[in-house]
């Protein structure tokens, strides 16, 4: 999959109205929440990515992880090889559905302190991700 930069900051005022479907960016590598950090570090290293979609075993989306937070975790004294994805998500349950407006998304975004807000159908699933721009 092709990641593009998303730039929630829109250049009209019609932007704020578009739905998150039309400006979300691919969801990356997905990976079950019972994965070891370091398998989930690997995993990252060899995707070239950033962050990873984390799914229960039903395939639905359960949050977001990012290589800065698994080296924090990998790093801290209270690190075992057991520690699972599941385990660290801790508050990353925040979505955004497909219609959601940019709007809405960034507020939600801004008001959390998110920097990715990842967007899931009516299942679950993860369909792609929103990023605020930097």
């Amino acid at each position: 999959m092709t990641l593009v930069q998303t730039q929630l900051r829109p250049a009209d005022a019609d932007s704020v109205h578009r739905p998150a479907v039309e400006v979300m960016e691919a969801a990356g590598p997905q990976v079950c929440d019972d994965m070891s950090v370091e398998v989930a570090l690997a995993v990252m290293a060899a995707a070239r990515t950033v962050r990873l979609v984390i799914c229960d075993q039903d395939g639905q989306c359960t949050g977001l992880v990012t290589r800065t937070e698994l080296a924090a975790v990998r790093d801290s004294s209270d690190y075992t090889d057991r520690v699972r994805l599941r385990d660290i998500l801790g508050d990353h349950g925040s979505f955004a559905s497909p219609v959601t407006t940019m709007a809405e998304a960034e507020h939600a975004m801004r008001t959390r302190r998110l920097g990715v807000l990842p967007v899931v159908d009516e299942q679950g699933s993860a369909l792609g991700i929103l990023a605020l721009s930097r």
